[in-house]
């Protein structure tokens, strides 16, 4: 990376991280260079980028100063909501402007193809883009093999109604596991069978006789940053669970839908791991973009291709916003925004680790062990009334998600807990946060309310 770009990135940081607030006054172009071990020219290269994208603005003879946005003008019952609750990306490090020059770049690029229906497997220079960049992460796959989907959900939606070559129906889904496809497959009918996933991962053995037994179309599993554990298999099982769809002949849907959200190296996903074409991969853009996007990728076995493009059957996703991931990716924009987003999210990790070691003293929260992604499960005692202490930490305006939703509507084998995401909640208020949860599940788990829920 050009080292005018490392100081773009780094005062944007710190612009982020409250070191730069809005209206003050950055270093001079001779001190910055000092400090950045630069020249000066290379400052005024940065400073000028920053001012393009509208994040500094400079006054004449006095210097540049940060641009004061509409969001820090915000009342103050907005700034002391603590939100553990949201899934959605942090606005504040959406790629809006870089975004905005892909668009016209797209438009330049492809103002003739944008006016028709297009490819419904997706844009063709887009999947030859996808492949190389999936390529990265051990996933090596031929175009032809590559979807591009509205979102990864719908990808999700299509495997679960198509036919398998194994013959089988049922779908086998981890619990707790992802709320919204356990909805659509109760809703839709689709035969469901169930393993338990906890903190410490899965009983392989367990694993091994569900798929024995025979029924299983496919394994859905989230391998890194569980929904809502935000645990990640070992390698030890992701080679196990790939080996045993192989013995067995069951299908894998590995959905890496945060693949891009992590710090840690050499971390190889299910699909690289397997010779005998039974895991399908799938990939989400919007988590690291935006969710508006509404754009992902499956990766399929060339044999289940065409079935699967024969339910996709049209082209329902934006050309536009096709053509724009292209450019996006391909000006190194994404590696880029990845590397600015991944340590924040991890720092805010590392906050909430530091917070509930340091006010779990009783350890009535029993937290999953999560050092990147966005989710932590806070399992509570069995006397804690969820629905009470959720409602009166409303009350003291913080957010946070049961986990009843997590499982399947049949499942009695429920464990207590909260699901706690770092994406949306300001990285001043985690302690706050975290402090006060403790403080009221250790209120009600002293008599206040312990009405079983």
């Amino acid at each position: 990376m050009k080292k005018y770009l490392d100081i773009v990135n780094a005062i944007e940081q710190n612009i982020r991280e409250g070191t730069y607030r809005p209206g003050q006054k950055l270093p001079s172009i001779r001190s910055a260079s000092k400090e950045y071990k630069c020249s000066t020219s290379t400052v005024v290269h940065a400073y000028a980028e920053l001012g393009k994208r509208h994040v500094i603005y400079s006054i004449s003879q006095s210097g540049y100063y940060v641009v004061e946005k509409p969001e820090d003008q915000e009342g103050d019952e907005i700034q002391t909501i603590i939100d553990f609750a949201s899934v959605l990306p942090d606005v504040n490090v959406f790629p809006y402007l870089d975004f905005q020059r892909c668009l016209n770049k797209a438009i330049d690029l492809y103002k003739h193809q944008l006016f028709t229906y297009g490819d419904s497997k997706g844009l063709e220079s887009l999947r030859h883009t996808l492949s190389s960049h999936l390529a990265r992460d051990q996933v090596f796959a031929k175009t032809e093999q590559i979807m591009v989907t509205s979102g990864a959900q719908q990808a999700l939606e299509i495997l679960a109604k198509m036919s398998f070559p194994n013959g089988n129906s049922a779908v086998l889904v981890e619990q707790p596991g992802y709320d919204i496809y356990l909805r659509y497959l109760e809703a839709e009918g689709i035969p469901v069978s169930r393993i338990t996933r906890t903190s410490a991962g899965i009983d392989l053995d367990d694993l091994e006789l569900k798929f024995k037994q025979g029924g299983i179309k496919f394994f859905y599993t989230m391998p890194r940053y569980h929904n809502p554990l935000g645990t990640s298999y070992s390698a030890n099982e992701r080679k196990a669970i790939s080996r045993l769809a192989s013995k067995y002949d069951v299908y894998v849907v590995e959905d890496d839908y945060m693949a891009d959200l992590g710090e840690e190296r050499g971390w190889d996903p299910i699909f690289s791991h397997n010779r005998t074409a039974h895991i399908i991969y799938v990939k989400s853009f919007s988590k690291v973009i935006f969710p508006g996007l509404r754009l992902g990728a499956a990766v399929l076995p060339e044999h289940l291709a065409e079935k699967f493009h024969s339910f996709k059957a049209y082209g329902d996703t934006s050309l536009l916003s096709q053509a724009a991931l292209e450019v996006y990716i391909k000006n190194g924009m994404y590696e880029r925004h990845k590397r600015i987003i991944a340590p924040q999210y991890a720092a805010r990790i590392r906050a909430l680790n530091e917070a509930v070691e340091q006010y779990n003293h009783a350890g009535l929260l029993q937290t999953s062990d999560v050092r990147s992604g966005i989710y932590v499960q806070f399992k509570l005692p069995q006397t804690v009334n969820l629905d009470r202490l959720i409602k009166s930490l409303e009350s003291r305006k913080i957010r946070v998600v049961s986990g009843k939703g997590f499982y399947l509507t049949d499942n009695p084998d429920r464990e207590k807990f909260l699901r706690i995401s770092i994406s949306r909640v300001h990285p001043e208020q985690i302690e706050e946060g975290i402090k006060t949860i403790i403080e009221e599940t250790e209120r009600f788990s002293k008599g206040y309310h312990v009405t079983p829920s």
